[in-house]
């Protein structure tokens, strides 16, 4: 047993290669690093997809498609059973639901949702976005009541007098030279 051992009072720790300390320490000369470049420098660090000053990977691949995270709807969602935290006849909404701590409100959610988890005792007045079919049943059996939030529905541009909605098509290009794309009746 030596002072170093004792200084550890049993614990093991892996032993560290102490760099930088001359040829008697065993990593001597360029101290393990290997010989230049800009691992051998003091303070190098490798971000997270470098690849040596090649074009990295994630530049290579083409960016292309349709990521529906900034549209997907995000709800702030409770499970039946926690209904049972507000008192009987009382009005629960986001903001009620937010005020009790039963969920801390998603980034930019704006909607509420029930699931159908659990039981509920007590009759209250639901304010909701969206629910389940199982939680309706539940808050209703209770004697309860369920009041789903209208939300404006953004119309299309395009509806015809009829009232049937269409999309616009596509401009038809015509190829060819420009007298006869801008007028084809005429002899060429």
């Amino acid at each position: 047993m030596n002072l170093a051992e004792a200084k550890t009072l049993g614990r093991k720790f892996p032993d560290r290669k102490r760099r930088g300390r001359g040829p008697g320490s065993g990593n001597g000369k360029t101290a393990g690093k290997g010989h230049k470049g800009a691992k051998a420098r003091s303070g190098w660090s490798r971000r997270i997809g470098w690849e040596g000053g090649q074009m990295p990977l994630y530049r290579r691949l083409p960016k292309r498609g349709f990521n529906n995270k900034n549209f997907a709807k995000v709800y702030t969602v409770i499970n039946v059973s926690d209904l049972d935290a507000f008192d009987a006849g009382a009005v629960v909404d986001l903001a009620a639901v937010l005020e009790k701590g039963l969920a801390s409100q998603a980034k930019h959610s704006k909607l509420f949702k029930i699931l159908g988890d659990g039981e509920v005792t007590k009759a209250v007045t639901v304010k909701v976005d969206a629910l389940t079919a199982s939680a309706r049943a539940k808050i209703e059996k209770a004697g309860g009541t369920v009041e789903l939030i209208e939300k404006r529905v953004m119309r299309p541009k395009f509806v015809a007098k009829d009232g049937s909605r269409k999309t616009p098509g596509k401009p038809r290009i015509r190829r060819g030279n420009g007298k006869a794309a801008l007028n084809p009746s005429e002899d060429v």
